[in-house]
């Protein structure tokens, strides 16, 4: 059995790992915040574009026909941007996002090659010995879409010129303060009926004037889009990990917080115990004297 004072000096310990868990929880809640108000602030932009991108593909598709559009028959290899977090103490939302994306190299069935964005997804990767082409990991906690767009334009590149034949983007969606799940979803190619996906159909369709033709637009539009779908990717796996986050450091802070209780309570034991085994010295130590002075 521990001594008092070995308890005691866990109990200090705890109390120092609580108040760093309280504080991690207490940073963690303010920049989710933040963090949620960007996801917020960006989907209408992100919808609004898919939207408008749909309409000049289907006017430009009798014209011309955008290598980011087209479907190739056999496919050989793929990227796959996996977007991480740098840092842990969130829980498994790390190893969540990056077996995700291990598991979906492993059945995919053709070569797949990682382009990660972030510490703890790359070292997963690499630790079970994928082929990672590229890492841009140290993203700012209020990214820009300049922040983004090197690793969408090192796939963008991969597929235009034939090393790679489809783009897959694996992140963690934030749904909610109470759900973020990993998602897998192909970045390229794009096709129309993809990009008319979650987009309103009903009513009349907006009628626009492009100037210059569709086919310029389209050259110029369609690697925004691309680089739009990574740069809102990255937001909502940034707001999914400081919720993740959060939780985390409240249940580990509960967690000391009961530790705590529980050490107190041994030491109070352990103290009591001592005592009374101090009593029962002093009181043998009298009872040996009175017997000694008894027989003298």
């Amino acid at each position: 059995m521990a001594t008092p004072r070995e308890i005691k000096r866990r109990i200090r310990s705890v109390r120092n790992v609580r108040q760093i868990t309280k504080a991690l929880e207490s940073v963690a809640a303010s920049r989710v915040r933040r963090a949620q108000q960007m996801v917020e602030a960006t989907r209408p932009y992100a919808h609004r574009a898919r939207e408008l991108l749909a309409s000049v593909a289907s006017l430009a598709g009798g014209e011309t026909r955008h290598p980011l559009l087209t479907f190739r028959p056999e496919v050989k290899a793929a990227d796959v941007i996996l977007i991480s977090a740098d840092r842990g103490l969130a829980g498994a939302f790390n190893s969540n996002v990056a077996r995700a994306a291990f598991d979906f190299g492993r059945s995919y069935g053709k070569p797949v090659r990682y382009i990660t964005i972030g510490k703890k997804g790359r070292e997963f990767i690499y630790r079970r010995g994928g082929q990672i082409v590229a890492d841009f990991s140290g993203m700012p906690s209020r990214p820009t879409l300049l922040d983004t767009t090197p690793a969408t334009r090192a796939a963008i590149d991969d597929f235009l010129n034939g090393v790679v034949d489809e783009v897959y983007l694996i992140y963690t969606e934030f749904v909610s303060s109470a759900q973020q799940r990993p998602v897998a979803k192909r970045l390229l190619p794009l096709v129309t009926e993809e990009l008319l996906s979650g987009v309103a159909r009903t009513g009349p369709r907006p009628a626009y004037e492009f100037e210059p033709d569709p086919a310029e637009i389209l050259n110029t539009l369609l690697p925004r889009l691309t680089e739009m779908q990574v740069y809102q990717a990255l937001l909502e796996s940034i707001a999914s990990f400081y919720t993740a986050q959060r939780i985390a450091m409240r249940n580990a802070t509960d967690n000391a917080s009961d530790l705590i209780v529980a050490y107190t309570l041994s030491y109070n034991k352990a103290r009591q115990a001592a005592i009374t085994n101090e009593l029962l010295d002093i009181a043998s130590g009298a009872e040996a004297l009175r017997k000694a002075a008894q027989e003298a």
